[in-house]
């Protein structure tokens, strides 16, 4: 039964977007502030981990060890590199788009992808971490994530990801949550709606839509825990 959950951001506008009118207590942590509520019967602790993957596994664990969660919820905003309709997405699935093996730089036929934390050498070998299902009700389409540490603005490697790793969207935090939950067991699920489309304009746009994104985001991510 999920009665904890633990919301992770990237970045601080996406975590304040969160019930930010809502009663709260205050903690503070290594990441910062840490928001803790009681929304919907359950008792929902909010961090900003700050950008990319190894902040984002810091804040699992940090979370995991002084609060105990049932499920991870990682929420915000992400790039766009398919054409998968609708803006606001439930992440069914996740993994890691820059481990492996790189033979040939500049070049993307040169780099090998293998599952995080596996031995990278012979055949490429990976495959996603499967999210908790969607609630009935939610009714938000799926999407597939790659996460790097790199905020993605060439359309070439955005088409790369798409085409060889079948993502829809990019972000820096969401497959570190889900490793770091699959290794400790828990459950884990993520709502990411698009700021831009992970192209030369991508700088400039992600500034713009921002707000409307992170609050799209955290509306979602409200009603995602009152279907649970």
């Amino acid at each position: 039964m999920i009665e904890r959950i633990a919301i992770i951001a990237g970045v601080q506008d996406e975590a304040e977007a969160f019930l930010k009118d809502h009663g709260a207590r205050i903690d503070i942590s290594p990441m910062g502030q840490v928001r803790r509520m009681d929304f919907a019967d359950r008792e929902v602790i909010i961090s900003c981990s700050g950008i990319g993957k190894v902040h984002a596994g810091a804040a699992a664990m940090y979370l995991h060890q002084n609060y105990q969660p049932d499920l991870f919820l990682v929420i915000g905003t992400a790039g766009q590199v398919s054409d998968v309709g609708g803006g606001c997405f439930y992440l069914h699935e996740a993994l890691q788009a820059d481990y492996g093996t790189l033979e040939k730089f500049g070049d993307h036929e040169g780099f090998t992808h293998y599952d995080a934390g596996t031995w990278p050498i012979g055949p490429a070998d990976w495959s996603p971490f499967a999210a908790l299902p969607q609630p009935n009700g939610l009714n938000l389409p799926n999407a597939r994530i790659a996460t790097a540490d790199c905020f993605v603005k060439c359309p070439e490697r955005s088409g790369y990801l798409r085409d060889e790793l079948k993502a829809d969207l990019v972000d820096t935090e969401t497959a570190a949550v889900a490793q770091i939950a699959n290794l400790l067991g828990i459950p884990w699920a993520s709502i990411k709606a698009v700021t831009d489309g992970a192209n030369s304009d991508s700088s400039g746009d992600f500034h713009a839509n921002l707000e409307q994104a992170a609050n799209r985001a955290a509306d979602e991510a409200a009603r995602f825990i009152e279907l649970l």
